[in-house]
């Protein structure tokens, strides 16, 4: 939501008039001196939209006030009212309205171009968070990230690295929008004052590392790539089951982290639905990106989210600190997930930031049961993770 500023208006005023943190609005808006607002400049009030109320014969703004629970001067700096006596029959009068509720979709699954909207919608709601494109697929799309906050503790979640696990990306969403949802509204999640966290943790967010291959599973082959596509799935039209990126290379067999081993055991020779690590390590425009990102900031954790098996993976050939451990314990506490210390496994995302960076990593397997998990275990598993979520950020 935007308003204009007036003479003698403020970021604090704002901050007491809606009841936002202020720093939300420091934030949300690129002004060098925050403390000398110009009149007439436009404002964002994050956390809020402007709704259209037609005024009605009896209407006054005291009126519409009380029954909405609105501050008058809310209603009167929104619709830069001069005298709060002016209202006609019939016309528009702009009410402010407080986003408490996910505007994230959980109904359906989505692929990549939903996903963008919902950035944008999201951005345009919480304008304190940045978006950032760090690469694009194979096919062109965008590998978008999301920023949110501004400590100097820094954590990174992915979700898609897998195709067929789509329903991560959905799960990772969700989170991020309740999490915004509460900054925004100073509600606690799970007791944790999330303004706080916001103050002293920046949190990185790519929701869909693999979004040719999430498009693919959800709405089967492009033209450009039918033919080649359907070669590789060995000329079924069933998609339900492939994981790889759309040439047929797994994204999280990608890493340079004892890859040759992968190279030489994984059965797939070739572009393959799965398992097929690529010809070399980091061939892949989505697998570079990701470790572009990594290599350009110094994250002290990350998290990617996978499916299935309500376990998570933390450690690579004793390269985890100590630090680790005391957060796999945190995180199984949180959420009845079996932590797992090793497993013989190389290549992964995961495996190549412990190695590289020396820093806590973990690989969730979220839910049971076949990939794609259905919807039907969404609520279950967004409960058990929400506190793997916060506990990564406050810990």
């Amino acid at each position: 939501m935007e308003v204009r500023v007036r003479e003698g208006d403020s970021f604090s005023y704002y901050g007491r008039l809606f009841m936002v943190p202020l720093e939300l609005i420091i934030d949300s808006n690129e002004i060098i001196n925050p403390s000398s607002l110009k009149p007439g400049t436009k404002i964002k009030i994050p956390g809020y939209v402007s709704v259209p109320y037609t005024i009605k014969e009896s209407d006054t703004l005291w009126k519409i006030g009380n029954v909405r629970n609105l501050s008058i001067d809310a209603l009167m700096i929104l619709n830069q009212l001069k005298d709060p006596n002016t209202l006609i029959p019939g016309e528009i009068l702009y009410l402010p309205e407080r986003m408490t509720k996910q505007s994230v979709t959980s109904k359906l699954p989505f692929g990549s171009d939903i996903l963008v909207k919902q950035i944008k919608a999201l951005k345009k709601l919480y304008p304190f968070i940045s978006v950032n494109t760090i690469g694009t697929s194979v096919l062109g799309k965008p590998i978008q990230e999301i920023r949110i906050g501004k400590g100097l503790k820094k954590v990174h979640m992915n979700a898609s690295f897998h195709a067929n696990e789509w329903i991560t990306t959905m799960l990772l969403m969700n989170l991020v929008n309740h999490y915004l949802i509460s900054i925004a509204n100073r509600l606690p999640i799970r007791g944790i004052d999330t303004i706080n966290l916001y103050n002293e943790t920046e949190l990185s967010i790519v929701p869909m590392v693999n979004p040719d291959g999430v498009d693919l599973v959800l709405n089967g082959p492009p033209t450009s790539r039918q033919d080649e596509v359907m070669n590789i799935n060995e000329g079924s039209s069933e998609f339900v089951h492939w994981k790889a990126n759309i040439r047929g290379v797994d994204l999280n067999n990608q890493f340079p982290a004892n890859w040759e081993i992968e190279q030489k055991r994984k059965e797939p020779k070739s572009p393959a639905p799965r398992d097929y690590p690529g010809e070399s390590s980091l061939s892949e425009p989505e697998a570079i990106a990701m470790a572009d990102l990594m290599r350009n900031n110094q994250f002290d954790r990350i998290l990617a989210f996978h499916t299935q098996g309500e376990e998570f993976y933390w450690g690579y050939e004793g390269c985890e600190p100590p630090e680790s451990e005391v957060l796999a314990k945190e995180f199984e506490r949180v959420s009845g997930y079996k932590a797992i210390r090793n497993v013989d496994s190389h290549a992964g995302f995961k495996d190549w930031y412990i190695q590289e960076f020396k820093k806590p990593g973990f690989t969730l397997e979220l839910g049971r049961g076949i990939n794609p998990l259905p919807l039907s275990q969404f609520n279950a598993i967004y409960q058990k993770v929400e506190g793997i979520f916060i506990a990564s950020l406050y810990l």
